[in-house]
Parts: structure tokens; sequence; C-alpha cells
């Protein structure tokens, strides 16, 4: 590896559709008004009713293809007609069209993490119907339920989701859709019970911990919500839904968040297949910003042999958490011999990151590629408050 150093700062068939569009703007404006048509499917979707929003919210996105909210809800109820629809193909087409739905609505200005998220989550062809458990008669209950759920007959799902906790009592999903049912109904102090239960379940699923901080927010008790947001995130830091709930937190109470920047030497592999790390160092030379040389040093080293003696049962190389770790550590040890006048900040930040045990919470949290995001489900199980402590100290408190 080299190491760069710098120092210093498309005639026809366009024409029919046009007359195609046209002709249908006036029929709707006869025949209903747009405006009151989309109060009415919004008020629907509210009440969870998706299946009766659904027409309404398919005559409206012919109308008025670039409202964001009329695609995002037809997404919603297009999914909702998905767990109405039998036939598993018919289904899978439904899921297909919610998925453009989404496409569309982040293409008309909603690039929300929850429409990133959904767009993500569901194939473009629809995928195939996730089951809830193994337990057949549990599954048709939480089919049943989910149905009544988008027909918005709430009670009766509530009661086929609970029904199908009793069957299986490690269904997550169950209690997770019975809290839903009771925030619907704001009848917070219910919901709370039961997305706890979801938690004991599996903490190490974001969605409840998310979940729980609704009716929190709802009720302006904020500091508990900011909780909630936070396990959320550090339980699925890679979730745009986690993330989704911590920005939602930091608008409504006008609180600025943001991971500590550092300027990390960048590598780059050139046509030869030889690396290159460019470092950027205070043409002073009186800061320690050479030491950033350790950085690229140290992560060649477990490259070429470190990887394989720490990680023998993997067959292949990867960048690993500990190898992140160590090289950033390497950069301040090193700053330190060179014994600077003053010592960058960016060094310094890692020094002070370390000594309240957060470096791995930063580097999994804040700089993970794929190799590091790999060594995080284990990293959480033995190291919860660490990450915990890094977002409050850092990211909310930088």
């Amino acid at each position: 590896m080299s190491i760069q150093i710098n120092r210093g700062p498309h005639r026809r068939l366009i024409f029919s559709l046009i007359l195609l569009c046209t002709a249908l703007l006036p029929t709707l404006g006869q025949t209903e008004d747009v405006a009151k048509l989309r109060q009415q499917a919004l008020a629907l979707t509210e009440a969870q009713k998706f299946t009766e929003a659904l027409p309404l919210l398919e005559k409206l996105a012919a109308v008025t293809p670039n409202d964001a909210e009329v695609q995002r809800n037809l997404g919603f109820a297009l999914l909702g007609q998905a767990k109405n629809t039998k036939d598993p193909a018919k289904a899978k087409q439904l899921r297909a069209r919610a998925h453009t739905a989404f496409v569309k609505a982040k293409e008309a200005g909603d690039d929300s993490p929850l429409v990133v998220g959904l767009i993500n989550s569901i194939p473009a062809d629809g995928g195939e119907d996730a089951s809830f458990t193994a337990n057949r008669k549990a599954e048709e209950l939480m089919q049943q339920a989910e149905a009544l759920f988008s027909s918005g007959k709430l009670d009766d799902a509530l009661r086929l989701y609970q029904e199908a906790l009793k069957l299986d009592p490690k269904l997550y999903h169950a209690a997770l859709f019975s809290g839903d049912v009771y925030v619907h109904n704001q009848k917070y102090d219910e919901a709370e019970i039961w997305y706890q239960k979801a938690i004991a379940i599996d903490p190490y699923i974001e969605t409840a911990y998310r979940y729980s901080a609704t009716p929190l927010m709802k009720q302006g008790k904020y500091a508990l919500a900011r909780d909630r947001y936070i396990e959320a995130w550090i339980t699925e830091p890679y979730s745009q839904f986690a993330i989704q709930g911590m920005v939602q937190w930091g608008q409504a109470t006008n609180t600025r968040l943001g991971h500590p920047k550092i300027d990390i030497p960048q590598t780059k592999t050139g046509a030869d297949g030889k690396e290159t790390a460019q470092i950027n160092v205070n043409p002073a030379g009186d800061d320690g910003s050479m030491a950033w040389i350790a950085y690229s040093a140290t992560r060649e080293t477990w490259k070429k042999e470190k990887f394989a003696r720490t990680f023998p049962n993997e067959k292949a190389y990867r960048h690993s958490l500990a190898e992140e770790a160590d090289a950033l550590r390497s950069v301040v040890s090193m700053a330190r011999t060179l014994k600077a006048q003053t010592l960058n900040p960016d060094i310094a930040l890692i020094e002070k990151m370390d000594k309240d045990g957060l470096l791995e919470a930063f580097v999994l949290m804040a700089i993970p590629d794929r190799g590091i995001a790999s060594d995080h489900p284990a990293y959480l199980r033995a190291n919860r408050d660490k990450l915990r402590k890094y977002v409050v100290n850092y990211v909310i408190a930088p």
C-alpha cells in the first residue's frame, strides 16, 4: 500500500398518452371533487380502513400522480388488500404495486426513512408473503387478524392476535400488533403492556422499542420516548425504520443529532491493484496528524496476518470491528510518541471516546461497512449499555 500525504487545506405514443390523461381530468372533476376525495381517502387510512380507502386512492393517484402522501397511502392500502387476498399470485401482484407506489412517493418528494425502508423491504416483484410462525394454527390466526386489521376491524383483529399468542407464546408480532390496536384506540397503558411483552419475547428486534415510543410522543413524554428510540436504534442501527425513529424525536424536540466527524484516511485501489491511502496532515507538523500513517499500516497488518489469527474460523478476510478499533488506537499511540504541542482534534476525539470505553460503539454506529456490521449482533449482546451511552453522549449531545 502506498500513502499520499496532502499538506494544506423519445411521437405518437406520447401524444396518445397526453390525450388520455387530459381526458381523465375533467371526468373526475365533473363527478368528484378531488380535494374532498382526498380528505375521505386519508381519513379512511387514518382509521386503518385500507381496503375501503384503496379505490379512492387509486383514483387520486391516477389524477394526482405527484402527490407523495397519496402514493404512500396507496402503498399501504395495497399491502392491506394483499392481506385480504387468498390467491397468492394476486397478493404478490398487489405487493408489487405497493412497492411501485412507495417508489413514486419517494420520487414525489417523500424520501423519509420510512418510505425508503419500505422500498427496500418489499421486492419489486412483490416477493413472498412472510410467515409469522411455524405453528400452523397460530399462523392462520395471524393472517386472519392482519386481514381484519387492514379492514378496520380492530377489536376482532386483537382477539385473534391474542389467540395466536396463546398457541405460540414466542410469537413476537402477535404481542406487537396487540399493542398497535391499543394505541389506535388510545389505550396507551394497555399498549405499553403488550409492547413490553414483545420486547421480552425478543429484545433483539427493534420494532417494539420504536412502536412503544409512539404513545409516549403522543402524550408529550419526550424523554421516555427518546430512550425507546435509542433502544430501537442501537438494536438495529442499520435499519431505516430505527433511524427514522431517532430523526422523528429530534425534529419533535428541536434536538440536533449527529455522529462525531473524524477524517479517517480513505483507501483507493488503482488499476494495477495497488492500494493508496490518502492522509491529510497539518503542514506545520506540530499536532500529531502524521500519526495517521499508523492507521494504514495497522490495517495492512490485519489484512496480511492478524485477521487470520484473530478469526481462525473465518475462511476469508473481512474488515472487522476489532481491526478498525485497533487501527484508530494505533493513531493515538503514535501521536503521543510524536510529542506534539497540540493534539489534532480528530485524534484527541478518538482518544476521548476510547477512554470512555465507547470507541467500538462509535465504529459500529458511525462508520460501519458490511464487514464491521457483521460484528454488531455479538457486541450488542455484551455491550448494550455502551452503545446506549455512545448515543446519549456523542450523538444527542455532541
